[in-house]
């Protein structure tokens, strides 16, 4: 015999839960809300890599200069 258990109307600390309404159009608009933060999120990672594409230059972020400017921040403290 298999036994089921139904919903809790309470919640781990005894307060009565309310009963939700699972309606078809909030669940639409969460849907496209999803659909549009992922789009933008991913709009911006392609329009920051293709950025850094076009801008780089390579000698600009070498170790030597890393090292130089560490020197200069030493001198000067």
């Amino acid at each position: 015999m298999v036994t089921t258990m139904s919903q809790s109307a309470f919640d781990p600390f005894g307060e009565p839960v309310p009963a939700v309404d699972t309606s078809a159009a909030s669940e639409g608009v969460s849907k496209w809300l999803k659909t549009a933060g992922t789009s933008v999120f991913w709009v911006l990672v392609v329009g920051i890599v293709l950025a850094r594409a076009v801008y780089f230059e390579p000698g600009v972020f070498s170790f030597e200069h890393a090292v130089a400017w560490a020197q200069g921040l030493f001198a000067a403290l």
